[in-house]
Parts: C-alpha cells; sequence; structure tokens
C-alpha cells in the first residue's frame, strides 16, 4: 500500500496547504469505507474548521499539492480564485508511449458517462471544453514525462488529454480508467505547482512540490 501521510506545508488561521498522497481520497466518498479522506484529517488536526473546507479536489490516485480553507470567508475567496482561473496550478505525469511533439494546447469538450460512470467521453456537441497546455520534458524509449498546466478544472481533464488520440494519445502510467493500470495502481500524475492570492494579505503565495516518480 501506498505512504498514505498528509505532509502540511502551510497553515495559518485561514487555509492549509497539504501534499495529498496518490491513494488517498480529497473528500469523503460514499459509504463508511471512505470517509479517510484529506478533508476529514484536516478536520480532526483543526477542530475549528470549517464542516467543508475543500475548495478544489485531486482525484483519489493523484497526488501532489491541495489548499483546504479553515474559515468560510477564506472558503469564499479561495473559490472564487478557482472560477476565475486566478489559481495558477502545474502537474507533472509520466505516460505510456512516446509523444513526438515538444509543446501544444489541448481543447477537448468532454462530459460524463451515465451509463459508465465515472468515465468522461469526448463530445464535441454536448460537452463542455477543457483546455491543457503542455510540455515534453523527457522522452525515453518507452514513456515521455510532460509537465501539465490545466486552464479549465473539468473532471479527468489531465487524465483524458493525455490518453484521447485527439490529445496526447498516451494515458498517464497507472491509470486504470483511461490507461492500463488496474485498479489500485499508483497513478503516476502529481501537482507540483500552486499559486494563489492570499484571502486576507491579500499576498500571491506559491508552492511546489516534486514528484516522486
Amino acid at each position: 500500500m501506498a505512504d498514505q501521510r498528509l505532509n502540511i506545508l502551510y497553515a495559518d488561521a485561514h487555509l492549509v496547504v497539504v501534499e495529498k498522497p496518490g491513494g488517498l481520497l480529497a473528500v469523503p466518498g460514499r459509504g463508511p469505507d471512505k470517509q479517510d479522506c484529506v478533508t476529514n484529517r484536516i478536520k480532526k488536526i483543526f477542530p475549528g474548521c470549517i464542516a467543508q473546507p475543500a475548495v478544489h479536489r485531486l482525484d483519489m490516485a493523484t497526488s501532489g499539492l491541495m489548499v483546504l480553507a479553515l474559515t468560510t470567508a477564506a472558503h469564499k475567496h479561495l473559490s472564487r480564485q478557482f472560477a476565475d482561473r486566478l489559481v495558477k496550478k502545474r502537474y507533472e505525469a509520466l505516460l505510456e508511449g512516446r509523444v513526438s511533439e515538444e509543446r501544444g494546447e489541448i481543447s477537448l469538450a468532454f462530459r460524463l458517462d451515465p451509463a459508465n460512470r465515472p468515465w468522461q467521453i469526448y463530445d464535441p456537441v454536448h460537452g463542455k471544453m477543457g483546455i491543457t497546455r503542455w510540455q515534453r520534458l523527457e522522452i525515453s524509449a518507452a514513456t515521455t514525462r510532460v509537465s501539465l498546466i490545466p486552464l479549465t478544472g473539468r473532471t479527468h481533464q489531465l487524465r483524458l488529454h493525455a490518453a484521447h488520440e485527439l490529445g496526447l494519445g498516451c494515458p498517464i502510467i497507472g491509470d486504470s480508467l483511461y490507461g492500463a493500470g488496474r485498479q489500485g495502481d499508483p497513478m503516476l500524475l502529481h501537482a507540483t505547482f500552486l499559486s494563489f492570492i492570499h484571502p486576507d494579505s491579500s499576498i500571491r503565495l506559491e508552492w511546489r512540490s516534486l514528484a516522486g516518480f
């Protein structure tokens, strides 16, 4: 089992920044077996925390930087920054296969497949547009390391953009939905950079986290 310790990088009276380990839920799921998550751990560590501190989410298999609000005012301020695209995020991923180009931008519309939840499917008519900028970092005989900057925040956006033939055509290693990974495999997608404006001081803050793969 992956190491699921929660590393707190920063905390004050308004917010907390953590490194979420892969394999840990960001928010509670359905059922008593899905209550261990980042938000519930934070609520235990910070007893005065609001009931729902998450202002964004990472997939269970995704690791890396995540910010949570401790107060209602901070939650509102941070949520508005995410909605207005003022938050800067960057991810690193290791892909199955070789990406020939060095950089680019992916724009694909997709939506949930209700008959096959939680799959997202390409749908240029009814889907919502997802936009990702990417850059190739390294390439080997069988894999490609890329940097991914999501300009929108659609569900499974980076995973779908990596795997789809109209995207990079190379799924993220360990992805059990869009790649060859099996349930429980570590997915090699890590949130490496996070920057936002502090809701109280109005100073832009930033954090970096190294991918462990």
